[in-house]
């Protein structure tokens, strides 16, 4: 499976700063922000559920990563998705890196890295 989540009982926009402190104790920072549901909604005049993507770095890794292949900045940030599934209800889904580094070369270095990230982005869903 290339991504792990989690459905949870709680309000859509009461759980994004709880993640977000969640991602911030495990050492990542949110780099990008896009509201699915405004975009849509603005360039296709179309409704969906309640759906950010969030682009995640943990920068010491994210630096390891760079080390070891160069391109593997094409892959960067990490993806996490917080979704409204039904009125009261939210899945959060994280991209797993090991399965996104698997189409790179990088070595062991990077398959290190990769691991370590997954790790860490399991814990942040897994507290929440």
């Amino acid at each position: 499976m290339y991504y792990f989540s989690k459905s949870l009982k709680a309000d859509f926009d009461e759980i994004i700063p709880i993640m977000q402190e969640k991602l911030l104790q495990q050492g990542f920072g949110v780099l990008t922000e896009i509201d699915m549901q405004q975009k849509l909604k603005e360039k296709l005049n179309v409704d969906i559920q309640k759906y950010k993507i969030f682009g995640v770095c943990n920068p010491p890794l994210a630096y390891k990563a760079l080390q070891a292949e160069d391109k593997v900045g094409l892959l960067l940030p990490c993806k996490v998705v917080v979704q409204e599934i039904a009125h009261g209800t939210v899945e959060i889904s994280a991209l797993d890196p090991k399965s996104a580094m698997a189409i790179v070369n990088g070595g062991e270095e990077l398959i290190s890295v990769a691991s370590d990230a997954t790790a860490l982005l399991k814990k942040v869903i897994d507290n929440l």
